[in-house]
């Protein structure tokens, strides 16, 4: 079958959401989306056939069974079958709907029709095979991070010439969420050509220039590359495992006022992520926690 898809399918616990998100995501999932079935919840995940095997994905349903244990919760009943390209376009938007995020933001799914009015920046977005989609509480704390860091001055006025940088933008949500907030110009990179795709065409959109955000294959070092100067603040919502990686090259970006949002760590993530800011002179201006995700605000010592 050309361009297949497997579609993985999760029935369980409320209380193991976020765990299975983080496992599906770190197994590298393209797309995930989640409904109430009764009184358990089912969870949606996809990934090109190519990229996994019957054996990986029997392994993945190994480690959320075993997850599951971990925390003393009932295992999970897992499934998989193929889909093709247009079967799986199909089933992401049956489960997506307008999501209000912060005070400031409407998240609207791009094939539906535009609400007549709204009094919040409507952020249109089709995440096609990148992750980003505003349901996942990583997501939705880095968006509130920078709801704050790009908010209206004290004076009521808003702060302008701000240029941001999106490490690993995946669908562009970040990206495209900090020029609605107020951004004059925003880098992203991601190392997955589709991912850059997905940010390009959702920055489109948004009627966003070329100029206004541009977005390139590749990572922090790419992205240092493309900066005239230090950025006045940085979004990274990733793997906490790639984040620590990250940080020694973060001085690059920086000013010394400049500030950092952190995002895609659990709880008991955080020290060893402390621990290695503190280290490159970074300190936690503060921490969020969403149920067991955290999102690190940072900014120079």
């Amino acid at each position: 079958m050309a361009n297949s898809w497997w579609e993985f399918e999760i029935l369980g616990d409320p209380a193991l959401e976020d765990l299975i998100f983080w496992r599906l995501e770190k197994f590298g999932c393209r797309g995930m989306s989640s409904e109430v079935k009764g009184d358990s919840l089912l969870v949606r995940a996809y990934l090109p056939e190519l990229q996994a095997q019957l054996l990986d994905l029997a392994a993945l349903s190994l480690w959320l069974r075993q997850d599951a244990m971990t925390v003393g919760l009932v295992v999970p009943i897992t499934q998989w079958h193929l889909i093709d390209e247009e079967d799986w376009s199909s089933s992401w938007k049956q489960h997506w709907q307008p999501q209000e995020i912060g005070d400031r933001l409407l998240i609207y799914p791009a094939w539906l029709p535009l609400p007549e009015q709204s009094e919040r920046f409507l952020l249109r977005l089709d995440p096609g095979v990148a992750f980003g989609t505003g349901t996942h509480q990583t997501t939705q704390l880095c968006l509130e991070s920078l709801e704050m860091r790009l908010g209206p001055a004290p004076n009521g006025e808003q702060e302008g010439g701000v240029v941001v940088a999106d490490i690993g933008c995946g669908s562009g949500i970040l990206s495209i969420g900090a020029v609605l907030l107020g951004a004059e110009k925003v880098y992203a990179v991601d190392t997955d050509p589709l991912a850059v795709r997905s940010a390009r065409s959702n920055r489109d959109l948004n009627n966003m220039s070329a100029e206004q955000l541009v977005v390139e294959k590749g990572s922090i070092e790419r992205l240092i590359e493309l900066i005239d100067e230090p950025v006045d603040g940085f979004v990274c919502n990733i793997l906490a495992e790639v984040i620590i990686d990250l940080i020694p090259q973060m001085d690059a970006l920086a000013k010394p006022k400049s500030w950092g949002v952190l995002s895609g760590i659990l709880l008991e993530q955080v020290k060893p992520i402390a621990d290695t800011l503190e280290q490159h002179g970074w300190s936690v201006a503060a921490l969020w926690r969403r149920q067991d995700w955290c999102c690190f605000n940072i900014r120079r010592e």
